[in-house]
């Protein structure tokens, strides 16, 4: 098994997600986040002064899934996350030992 994190822009999650139901994988962990990479953040006017916003806000999805769905995964993400811009995010792929499903009991694949 592995987890795919992908951290994408905010305007593009409801896209995103809408595009992993329609694959048939509607189980996903949203959270909003801050930060910067090469983006660096960007300057802002506020009452006539300028101002830097270091941390930009993005969305952080964690998915968990069996081997041979990752590459689809991760296609259908970075399809549907790119903008071409920077700034458009990134997506990391971890193995995962064991998941359990607390409700049944299950564990391993099955309890994804």
């Amino acid at each position: 098994m592995k987890e795919i994190r992908a951290i994408i822009r905010l305007e593009k999650l409801r896209e995103v997600l809408d595009a992993l139901e329609s694959e048939g994988h509607p189980g996903v962990s949203v959270e909003r986040i801050e930060g910067h990479g090469r983006q660096t953040g960007l300057v802002e006017q506020f009452r006539g002064r300028e101002f830097k916003v270091d941390l930009l806000p993005k969305a952080r999805l964690d998915i968990v899934c069996a081997d041979g769905e990752v590459e689809k995964l991760v296609n259908t993400i970075a399809n549907n996350a790119k903008t071409g811009a920077i700034g458009d995010g990134k997506i990391f792929v971890y193995p995962v030992e064991d998941a359990y499903r607390i409700r049944t009991g299950e564990s391993g694949e099955s309890a994804v």
